[in-house]
């Protein structure tokens, strides 16, 4: 399915945003950080644990003046759910396409004049005890930073950091984003894991 990355959301879509960003507000989440200095870039949101998560980035964008999108499954864009997904920044993925899905991103990437991709690198709220490197494969391919995103939903805050530019040593860029993370919550058991896999890690696997 081929997009416009610039299209501009309907009235409902807007709606269903400002309710968000309103319920982001009422919540009192404290942000640290700004608008990283470039118009294409990746956000790693982590870590990943609660449904409040995706209020917290979807309020935090918006506060910092970024239009968020992120990637979802062909499916999941069928109609009657088609314009609403795109119009909420859903860039649809399809696996069973020959090329796999890296490319396809890199491709609205490269169409998009501005684009931050929201990407939580543990893949759901079960923490496996890793990252899958999906994000970093995608950054390679389009070229662009990483943005690493952190929350704290005990303490009601959360913030952007500096953004990290791949350079194809994984373990380097994953103990810088490690490094980071640890900073921001250093009691928290998924970034202490995080750490200690940076600094065993021997190679970048090809999970997504």
């Amino acid at each position: 399915m081929q997009t416009d990355p610039n299209r501009q959301p309907s009235l409902l879509s807007r709606i269903v945003r400002r309710m968000l960003v309103a319920l982001y507000r009422w919540k009192g989440w404290q942000l640290e950080g700004g608008r990283p200095d470039c118009d294409k870039f990746i956000i790693l949101g982590a870590p990943h644990t609660s449904n409040w998560d995706f209020v917290f980035f979807l309020g935090a964008t918006h506060e910092l003046g970024i239009r968020p999108s992120f990637m979802g499954k062909l499916s999941l864009f069928r109609w009657p759910a088609t314009n609403f997904m795109l119009d909420m920044g859903g860039i649809p993925v399809d696996r069973s396409k020959s090329g796999n899905y890296v490319e396809q991103v890199a491709d609205a990437f490269a169409r998009a004049d501005d684009l931050a991709l929201v990407i939580a690198p543990e893949g759901s709220r079960t923490f496996k005890g890793g990252w899958r490197t999906g994000f970093y494969h995608i950054a390679m391919a389009a070229g662009v930073p990483i943005v690493p995103a952190w929350v704290n939903n005990a303490t009601m805050r959360g913030g952007l950091g500096e953004p990290v530019m791949p350079t194809g040593d994984y373990r380097a860029d994953l103990a810088k984003l490690a490094a980071f993370y640890r900073e921001k919550r250093p009691d928290c058991d998924r970034f202490v894991a995080l750490e200690k896999s940076a600094e065993t890690i021997e190679e970048m696997k090809g999970d997504s």
